[in-house]
């Protein structure tokens, strides 16, 4: 009986976390032994460390920019010394598979994995596949995406390797209710509820936004607000019909269920979450930084197939944010329809089946 071995590897931003946090509990619960290959500080050792059944290995990482900087230069280095860690890591623990969902933290178990002849297998969250999945994709078996046109970025000899899956998704966040989310703010159930949140990390555009609109918003809508962990102080208001909060846990699906519209950044995983809930959304991506293609691309896809409105950041004032706002309220039930006719497909358990696969012919080529 062969104890079977994984190493998870990702981070940078929850969104590149997420996905691994969901499988992960699906093999503990087969008794599969689970390393996870991350940064020393990034926000991927906070959400894994909380499981103490995940061995959490830290290795050097430096961030794959596409401009000049000076730090490109250290960085290198950086990244040369994660290479090499993660290398001698891999020769030690013995995986039989290694699962990538991307970030810079990614690249040197990717790579340390290649070097040692384990599989590697991919998860692309976004529609159009972020720098490092496009440098770790060379050393991958196989690249799974979440978006069904992910694969036409792609050449035609990587296009072999990519296999479309759909979004790994909390499939629990279904289990929210909208009377105990009700309840737990103190809200009325009579007047339309808005959600509005700015990823992981908090969006400091968004949050001053809503600040500076606030008391407008309150005249029709009553406000959930997710700022971001840090960023929730004594500046923020204390109005009826309002509720801050940095992070949510526990209540967290029944917030989300009784959302009627959204405002959120447009990273993959928050979005097919919002899908999955049938939560009209207005999308602001990323304006500047890594992800600025990705979230712009994905808000696109999602305004194309009817299920947002997009804000692009550059065009964002207190006029254009209430107004899109309203559009998005008009608009929900066309939008609803258009999500219900999405159809959701199963990519936890394909994944599973590709992890498990994978490892099968691992095992068999042991025994040979």
């Amino acid at each position: 009986m062969f104890k079977r071995r994984i190493i998870f590897t990702g981070g940078g931003s929850a969104g590149h976390v997420t996905a691994n946090l969901i499988l992960i509990s699906r093999l503990l619960q087969e008794q599969w032994e689970i390393h996870y290959i991350g940064s020393k500080h990034g926000i991927e050792r906070q959400l894994i460390g909380k499981i103490p059944a995940v061995h959490y290995h830290a290795v050097a990482t430096g961030k794959l920019r596409r401009y000049w900087a000076w730090a490109n230069i250290s960085d290198v280095f950086k990244i040369m010394l994660g290479v090499l860690q993660a290398y001698l890591l891999i020769l030690r623990i013995k995986p039989h598979v290694c699962f990538s969902l991307g970030g810079f933290v990614a690249v040197p178990a990717v790579m340390g994995a290649r070097w040692n002849r384990v599989p590697v297998l991919i998860l692309e969250p976004d529609l159009h596949p972020g720098l490092a999945n496009r440098l770790s994709r060379r050393y991958a078996q196989m690249m799974c995406t979440t978006f069904m046109d992910t694969a036409t970025f792609a050449s035609s000899k990587a296009s072999d390797k990519t296999v479309y899956v759909g979004p790994v998704i909390r499939e629990e966040l279904k289990l929210g209710s909208r009377a105990r989310g009700i309840h737990f703010c103190r809200f009325v159930s009579d007047r339309p509820i808005l959600f509005i949140m700015g990823g992981s990390q908090g969006s400091e555009k968004l949050n001053h936004m809503l600040l500076e609109t606030l008391p407008e918003l309150l005249k029709r809508y009553q406000i959930i607000h997710i700022c971001g962990t840090g960023k929730l102080n004594s500046s923020y208001p204390s109005f009826a019909g309002y509720r801050a909060f940095e992070y949510v846990h526990e209540e967290l699906a029944d917030l989300m269920a009784m959302a009627d519209i959204v405002v959120s950044r447009a990273g993959s995983n928050a979005i097919h979450e919002w899908l999955l809930l049938r939560k009209p959304m207005l999308l602001i991506p990323h304006a500047n930084g890594g992800s600025r293609v990705g979230q712009t691309l994905n808000a696109k896809y999602f305004q194309e197939r009817g299920y947002a409105r997009v804000l692009q950041e550059e065009e964002l004032t207190a006029q254009t944010f209430l107004r899109n706002i309203e559009l998005v309220y008009k608009e929900r039930d066309h939008m609803v329809g258009h999500m219900r006719a999405s159809g959701t497909d199963n990519a936890v358990d394909k994944v599973l089946q590709l992890i498990r696969t994978t490892v099968s012919s691992v095992e068999r080529a042991e025994l040979e």
